[in-house]
């Protein structure tokens, strides 16, 4: 069917749901729009799905739910009566229809007789991890649209080890998904009914208090919160979501106290009112936190996304100005204090693993090694450190230290098996105490960090191109840099081009090729003569192509004038792309 014949097939069910029915009379007028909500089905990928809230197959709503639940509920019931047993565990954030979408996922699987825990109430997507792992359960969803804008939700799938699943699984899952022909015909028993029945559960208090006793294990120098906790100052901010309880409970139960909330930021908005993007990887995001920050002296500012799986730090900077960290940087600090001090305890395993992505910074690289670990990296999206945590807990190949990627998502223990806010911000706040009690700030400590490995600077660049045609947009681009790669970026010569589609890794200058043992993912990086890279990746989230850019010399403004040539000479030659395009 076109898309019009689609749209006729809703308007005309007489069971349509009356909001969605309201919602299509709005904006019958408008033939753009009605395509842009039923020219496709809202992909459901190897992460899930994410989408616009509204009416339609390419929307999020209560219809689109029920397919993604009824297709997760076929590849359970496939994996037999146990895992039905099992049952799933189903958390939500602080967005539009988070906990209705959750109740219909939670009746759409307990209709097909498959066990649902659901939450009582927001809870972040690393406890929901943890949930899976601490119930025994066979799997897991969120509701969330992390920190994209306030019209979004969407739909993340977890497996048996609270991690995403890995792309096997996943496309198994993608499959049966696909299978569900027509989402409007699917119908669910009451909650009531599914309730008494026992396949509905609610949960909440016991599994916030395991995790939050699971948090003081990430601890390396617990003694430090009743040395520097009481004059330790820090803010923090959940940006309107999950975040607010659980990282004030787990600092408090440290012993961490001087924890200043940013009172017009902390309760749950699913308008996000006071942002413009709830994302702390941005410097907009912090400036309530900023301006308290002012106003107490405070030591360290920390902000999360709305599912809590991001965190982004601020620290006072040579001119006594907040400074907000990349996720590169944190990184750095996080990974350097956690080896440093588990070598100077005698704890640090000989088979020890740091995990990271592909476009994330090299300086985590240098670190674990000058510290004798193995470091391996993934492609993009926490799944793949997941994975490989699973795969050496299972092998013992490695023992999992440190899992990171540029984005902001850093995890320290590996009861949860997505990256993980609130473990991150437990840790920072430990670190900014110790770099306290000798006098240091974060900042100094990253400077410190620099001067011994080299100042490495990263840059990321967004292209957002929506709809069919910014979709086609994108594909173009990408298509000409991998049909026409560039020979020369800001006067140095391309050395290495790896496609990730391919799976393959060419030398320029000797024309030699090898094999890229990573999934196949429609990513492109190419690294220069003088050791910068750059990175081009589509979102699988946004309808966005994203340009990830590396550098490092001996000196912090030489990187910082390198980074900007870099990142000017790929940007013109994808201006030159598009308007090659719109032509």
């Amino acid at each position: 069917m076109n898309w019009k014949q689609v749209y006729t097939s809703w308007i005309e069910n007489v069971h349509l749901d009356e909001e969605l029915k309201e919602a299509l009379a709005n904006i019958k007028a408008d033939e753009k729009q009605l395509e842009d909500c039923f020219y496709k089905n809202l992909e459901f990928g190897t992460g899930g799905m994410r989408g616009e809230i509204g009416p339609g197959t390419n929307r999020m709503n209560l219809y689109t739910i029920r397919k993604a639940s009824k297709g997760f509920a076929d590849y359970i019931a496939a994996a037999g009566e146990e895992a039905k047993t099992q049952g799933v565990v189903i958390a939500y954030d602080s967005r539009h229809k988070s906990p209705e979408f959750a109740m219909e996922a939670a009746k759409t699987l307990a209709t097909e007789g498959i066990k649902t825990y659901v939450f009582d109430e927001l809870r972040p997507t690393p406890e929901l991890s943890f949930a899976v792992r601490q119930l025994g359960a066979f799997g897991g969803i969120v509701i969330t649209a992390s920190h994209n804008p306030p019209e979004y939700n969407g739909y993340k799938v977890y497996g048996p080890d609270g991690g995403q699943l890995p792309p096997k699984e996943a496309d198994e899952l993608v499959g049966y998904v696909n299978a569900v022909e027509n989402e409007l015909e699917l119908s669910v028993k009451e909650e009531r009914e599914l309730k008494s029945a026992g396949l509905i559960e609610m949960v909440g208090a016991s599994i916030d208090e395991a995790y939050n006793e699971k948090l003081k294990t990430i601890l390396l120098n617990p003694s430090l919160a009743q040395e520097i906790g009481p004059e330790l100052k820090v803010v923090f901010t959940p940006l309107h979501g999950t975040a607010n309880k659980p990282v004030r409970k787990a600092l408090e139960t440290i012993g961490y106290t001087n924890v200043t909330v940013i009172a017009e930021q902390e309760l749950p908005d699913p308008n996000f009112s006071t942002v413009k993007s709830p994302n702390p990887e941005e410097k907009a995001a912090f400036e309530y936190a900023v301006n308290k920050g002012k106003e107490i002296d405070a030591d360290l500012l920390i902000a999360t996304d709305p599912d809590a799986d991001r965190l982004g730090i601020a620290v006072k900077d040579s001119s006594g100005e907040y400074a907000l960290l990349t996720g590169n940087q944190t990184g750095a600090i996080l990974l350097h204090y956690l080896l440093s001090q588990k070598k100077e305890q005698g704890v640090l395993p000989e088979n020890g693993v740091v995990l990271k992505t592909i476009v994330t910074s090299e300086i985590g690289a240098e670190i674990a090694r000058s510290f004798g670990l193995h470091v391996v990296d993934t492609l993009t999206g926490f799944k793949f450190i997941g994975e490989k945590i699973k795969q050496y807990e299972q092998t013992g190949e490695y023992e999992f230290q440190f899992g990171y990627e540029e984005s902001y998502g850093y995890l320290i223990g590996s009861f949860a098996r997505d990256k993980d806010a609130v473990q991150a911000a437990v840790l920072a706040v430990e670190v900014c105490a110790y770099y306290k009690k000798q006098g240091m700030t974060l900042y100094e400590a990253l400077h410190q960090i620099f001067e011994t490995y080299g100042f490495y600077q990263e840059g990321l660049k967004s292209l957002t191109l929506k709809g069919k045609e910014g979709s086609e947009q994108i594909q173009h681009i990408l298509a000409t840099f991998r049909n026409e790669p560039p020979k020369e970026i800001a006067g140095l010569k391309v050395s290495v081009l790896e496609d990730y589609t391919l799976g393959t890794r060419q030398f320029v200058e000797s024309g030699k090729v090898e094999d890229i043992e990573l999934p196949k993912s429609n990513v492109l990086k190419y690294v220069l003569e003088d050791g910068s890279w750059f990175c081009l990746r589509p979102s699988g989230t946004e309808p966005k192509v994203k340009f990830y850019f590396g550098v490092v010399t001996k000196d912090e403004q030489a990187s910082a004038n390198q980074l900007d040539e870099v990142q000017k000479a790929v940007m013109n030659q994808v201006e030159e792309v598009i308007n090659r395009v719109n032509a």
